[in-house]
């Protein structure tokens, strides 16, 4: 009796030190896709990945990297005259007729509802002089933005050229910077688009291939895409709260779905913190400093609860002496701030200087300015 009674005690134990064990966020996200990636907007944090940085086809997502430019390029309300070359682009399309004049904006709207392969082409012999020019401006833009593992051969996605490839984690960094764009974000996630019709009395109505926009009430925007090589490509962006993620699927059988349930894992595990705000800091080692610190920018990152007292902050700063006080100079850079999460650093933002103790001009200085100002003379003679 007294034995069984010690495994019961044993047993109640057990199921106490577990009960009380902090629940961790999900390990990961069930998707059928090859490779997939859940990033947060603001910070870039990857919050969910799987196989995130192989290279593979990309199919019309593509777009997405030809509507920025074309909105980048400042011509959107100009118009654009259709080439016989677009109009016999394969695929999918928004049946331009060569010889037509349509707005740039027109174009990009038919390109990201409809994927029009037409539009595509209309639109890179516009902005880039030519196919290959509009293709050197695509590269060209990919690596000032980071996406190293990212080759484009065409402005639309087809498999026509074997060179031609991207990796879920760039066309999520791809999207972090076309969704800083207003004019992208609006034309991103419009559900329906009318274009005039020169030939007809009607207008072209275009609506978004992206069932997301109707099927998750929290989506905003994105591109989908498919090739009989890329199979089912999807990008997409969803914001809940003051938390915005962007999601990318490559070959996925339920991409969908892939992208629902990535997003609610988004939202359930993880949560904004201001780590560090903007204004003035006091950090007392210098006396010069004092008062004259601050942060123009604040840092904004999203973490589990698990993970909200592993924060910690670092402050380097130059040495400063009475000159840059007297420098004149209303601002200066004099050192960062680095936030760490768990030991790791993972932002940084700049320390500067503000030099708000100049001297006050005397009353006599004040009445000489007045003075030559009145008479047309400025103090330089």
């Amino acid at each position: 009796m007294k034995k069984n009674r010690k495994w019961v005690i044993l047993a109640l134990m057990v199921t106490l030190l577990v009960a009380n064990i902090p629940k961790r966020a999900e390990a990961s996200v069930s998707v059928s896709a090859v490779s997939a990636i859940l990033m947060e907007q603001v910070s870039g944090r990857v919050l969910f990945e799987k196989d995130a940085h192989t290279k593979r086809r990309i199919a019309s997502i593509t777009k997405i990297m030809t509507a920025i430019l074309a909105i980048e390029s400042g011509k959107m309300q100009q118009y654009v005259t259709v080439s016989e070359n677009a109009v016999r682009t394969e695929g999918s399309s928004v049946y331009l007729k060569p010889g037509e004049k349509i707005k740039l904006e027109d174009l990009v709207y038919g390109l990201m509802l409809r994927s029009g392969n037409d539009a595509a082409v209309a639109i890179a012999e516009y902005v880039g002089g030519s196919i290959d020019g509009f293709v050197y401006l695509m590269n060209q833009k990919a690596q000032e933005i980071g996406m190293h593992n990212t080759h484009f051969a065409n402005p639309h996605g087809l498999d026509d050229h074997e060179d031609h490839y991207s990796t879920a984690y760039d066309m999520a960094i791809l999207t972090r910077y076309a969704m800083q764009n207003k004019t992208y974000q609006k034309i991103s996630g419009t559900k329906v688009h009318r274009a005039p019709n020169p030939d007809e009395e009607w207008d072209r109505v275009w609506k978004n291939k992206n069932r997301l926009l109707s099927k998750y009430k929290y989506a905003t925007g994105g591109k989908t895409g498919f090739t009989k090589r890329a199979k089912r490509t999807l990008v997409s962006t969803a914001g809940k709260g003051d938390m915005s993620l962007i999601a990318v699927t490559l070959n996925a059988s339920d991409d969908w779905n892939d992208h629902i349930a990535m997003y609610e894992y988004g939202f359930k595990n993880f949560d904004m913190v201001e780590v560090l705000s903007e204004g003035k800091i006091d950090l007392g080692k210098n006396k010069y400093y004092k008062n004259h610190l601050i942060l123009k920018k604040s840092i904004i990152y999203p973490a589990t609860k698990e993970e909200m007292d592993l924060f910690s902050i670092k402050y380097k700063l130059k040495k400063l002496d009475k000159r840059s006080e007297d420098s004149g100079k209303v601002e200066q850079k004099v050192g960062k701030a680095i936030v760490y999460l768990d030991g790791k650093a993972i932002k940084e933002t700049p320390i500067y200087y503000y030099n708000n103790t100049q001297k006050k001009k005397g009353f006599f200085e004040n009445m000489k300015n007045i003075f030559f100002s009145i008479v047309g003379v400025n103090a330089n003679g």
